[in-house]
């Protein structure tokens, strides 16, 4: 009974609420926050722990720590103190492991936030609300669809101007985010003559959400400050939870958490590149890792800036020389790998962009084609990663595939080809799995449109034979033993039966422990009659 009380009054308090958020059609939508987690398993897109900050041989000194400037620069009232703040920051101080996660992850990120709040003479509470919405982590990704450290969803991005394409989602770009997140909680401070919380409270729910409920309790003749409306339950935890963050931030050790020192200076420098670079080639240019690139430029999906632009880069500070030097000597055709393609008879764009991994769209505008239309004997520029695909660990293939093969306990996974008609909720009711599961083992929102050949993970219960079992819609899934014919490979064999490459060594043991197929060799698959060829 005591556990079912105290779930209860965490759900009432908003620790443990995950719903979302309504919005109003006349106004910009909501901006959902993440939940923390006490494992911090929920990194979005399968990312594993992002590289720590490497440690300077000095600590800095205290006039040169971050923390202190940030706490100079607070100006919310953080005397307040009601259950709502005290359950967030108990939760936040019997788990100091998360909370040191987090703010380690800030160290690349902080200053710059640090900064350009400063500079718009804002409350410096706000620096920390990353916390709140992305656990600090870039590459962060809501059931609602939302995306980067602050957390905006695509209809808000598109406000604020961040684009999103193939090659890259500004939305996860550190500093056009930063400044429309800030840009924005700034506009909803006038809105609400400069009340933070209920800009803060409108920022999570929507201006007209928190309007409508000011309006109602002005009605009622209630007071209508942000501690007395009624708003959806994750806004009353919302807020609560940014104070909670800022008062241990301003007293550590009285809750507890030690905080590690941040150096008072920037941790990065935008540099020009001039035009389209490969981020392997960039990363060597640096003299850095890939990784630490990706995490300071997260926006970018694939191995390389966008051709469109904008050719900039984030590096670390201390680098920005270094890099810019050795970009001036590098010669033009080492700053991307192409290939040239000659069309055959029988071409056409999409397949072969499909062969090698791009989208129509980037083929038209690398080649300046006004439409699908090719002809034989002609060439097409196809860009490529000029290093090895396992070279870009946090490009969104990689992260798609980490988390799409990451165990988990008591299931086996499936790939599902997805087909005309599909949807996640029908799919989920294949496999009997959950469309939140279904979505978030691919990297997706239940939201998210598919597309007809894209390759999901499903990480069903029971056995292989099991769960592919449960694909069958009226007996459609028919077990077949096929011969192995001259010239075929996993992957011809694969695409025949529309089934996935990981699918036919998980179903034949002797496929996975041999490198090549051999004429006669029979092989078990399961497959859809209704998608196979």
């Amino acid at each position: 009974m005591k556990r079912l009380l105290t779930v209860a009054v965490l759900v009432s308090l908003g620790v443990l609420s995950g719903c979302a958020t309504t919005r109003s059609v006349d106004e910009l939508p909501p901006m959902p926050a993440a939940e923390p987690s006490v494992d911090d398993v929920d990194l979005a897109n399968g990312m594993d722990e992002p590289a720590p900050v490497e440690p300077t041989s000095v600590p800095p000194a205290e006039n040169e720590d971050l923390w202190i400037r940030l706490r100079a620069g607070y100006g919310l009232d953080l005397s307040v103190e009601n259950d709502r703040i005290r359950v967030q920051r108990d939760w936040y101080a019997r788990h100091p492991k998360y909370f040191k996660r987090v703010t380690t992850r800030s160290e690349r990120y902080l200053h710059y936030i640090v900064e350009q709040a400063e500079k718009r003479d804002m409350p410096l509470e706000l620096a920390l609300l990353p916390i709140v919405e992305s656990a600090f982590d870039p590459f962060a990704y809501s059931h609602g669809r939302a995306a980067g450290p602050w957390q905006f969803i695509p209809s808000t991005g598109d406000y604020f101007g961040m684009h999103r394409t193939w090659w890259e989602d500004q939305r996860r770009d550190i500093t056009k985010s930063t400044n429309a997140a800030l840009d924005y909680l700034q506009k909803l401070s006038n809105r609400f003559d400069g009340d933070w919380l209920l800009a803060l409270a409108s920022y999570n729910a929507g201006g007209g959400t928190v309007s409508r409920a000011i309006r109602r309790n002005k009605e009622a003749g209630k007071p209508t400050d942000f501690w007395n409306l009624k708003l959806p339950r994750e806004t009353t935890a919302y807020v609560p939870k940014l104070i909670a963050i800022a008062q241990i931030v301003q007293e550590p050790d009285k809750y507890q958490i030690p905080l590690q020192p941040i150096r008072n200076e920037p941790y990065f420098t935008e540099v020009d590149t001039g035009g389209q670079i490969d981020l392997a080639q960039a990363a060597k240019l640096a003299d850095i890792s890939i990784e630490e690139l990706y995490l300071l430029n997260p926006s970018y999906n694939r191995w390389a800036t966008s051709p469109e632009g904008p050719h900039r880069l984030l590096v670390p500070a201390d680098r920005a020389e270094r890099f810019n030097s050795a970009l001036a000597a590098l010669p033009a055709d080492q700053r991307m790998q192409w290939a040239r393609y000659e069309i055959r008879p029988g071409d056409n764009l999409g397949a072969i962009a499909r062969r090698y991994r791009t989208t129509p769209e980037v083929l038209r505008s690398i080649n300046q084609l006004k439409g699908n239309t090719i002809i034989a004997g002609r060439t097409l520029l196809i860009p490529g990663p000029a290093s090895g695909k396992d070279t870009y660990t946090l490009s969104a293939d990689a992260r798609l595939a980490d988390n799409q093969n990451r165990q988990r306990d008591g299931r086996q996974k499936v790939t599902h080809r997805v087909r005309s008609g599909d949807t996640l909720w029908d799919i989920s009711r294949q496999y009997n799995v959950g469309v939140k599961e279904l979505a978030r083992w691919n990297n997706m929102a239940p939201g998210d449109s598919l597309s007809i050949g894209q390759s999901l993970a499903v990480w069903a219960k029971g056995t292989t034979s099991t769960a592919v079992a449960s694909r069958s819609d009226n007996n459609m899934v028919r077990q077949v033993r096929y011969s192995v014919r001259n010239g075929d490979s996993l992957y011809a064999i694969a695409d025949r039966f529309n089934v996935s490459v990981n699918d036919i060594r998980s179903w034949n043991s002797k496929v996975a422990s041999k490198r090549y197929l051999q004429p006669g060799q029979r092989l078990t698959l399961y497959v859809d009659i209704r998608q196979s060829y």
